[in-house]
């Protein structure tokens, strides 16, 4: 395997998980932004209330986006795997 070659495995496989990642950080970055907000509006500093809808918000991203994901990384170790003839010297 060049340099060129492991680069370009490289980068897609951070695209990848860039890709795979960005439903579930996103929908708890909203989260606890309105969590945030909630708490700043009514002056309550309880942990748990900022810990719990997060937990519950990734558990239904998981059950939506959970077989997309999947999906997405087993094709992804496939191709890489029925790649490596190509690079062996």
């Amino acid at each position: 395997m060049d340099t060129q070659a492991a680069l370009a495995v490289g980068q897609n496989a951070l695209f990848i998980l860039l890709a795979v990642s960005a439903p579930l950080l996103g929908v708890i970055l909203v989260v606890g932004l309105v969590v945030s907000l909630f708490q700043a509006l009514t002056q309550i500093n309880e942990a748990t209330l900022s810990f719990v809808p997060k937990i519950v918000a990734a558990v239904v991203v998981f059950a939506v986006a959970g077989p997309w994901m999947l999906t997405t990384l087993v094709d992804f170790l496939r191709r890489i795997l029925i790649s490596i003839p190509e690079y062996a010297v």
